[in-house]
């Protein structure tokens, strides 16, 4: 019985990544994605304002 042996091992680093140079593209696809966030974030606001969409009332069982 070792005594070191014994628990978790330590994961090994994570090489760091390299930091790439944005395209044009890029950058509009990524302002395209943060405007679209943006706008369902606004109805979602919008729409937990206002009460239930359905109102059903009383459920009615099967049977009649």
């Amino acid at each position: 019985m070792s005594g070191r042996e014994g628990g978790k091992k330590k994961p090994l680093k994570a090489p760091k990544k390299e930091s790439k140079d944005l395209t044009d593209e890029d950058k509009e696809f990524k302002a395209k994605l943060q405007a679209e966030k943006k706008a369902m974030d606004a109805l979602k606001q919008k729409a937990s304002q206002k009460g239930p969409l359905t109102g059903g009332g009383i459920k009615k069982s099967g049977k009649k």
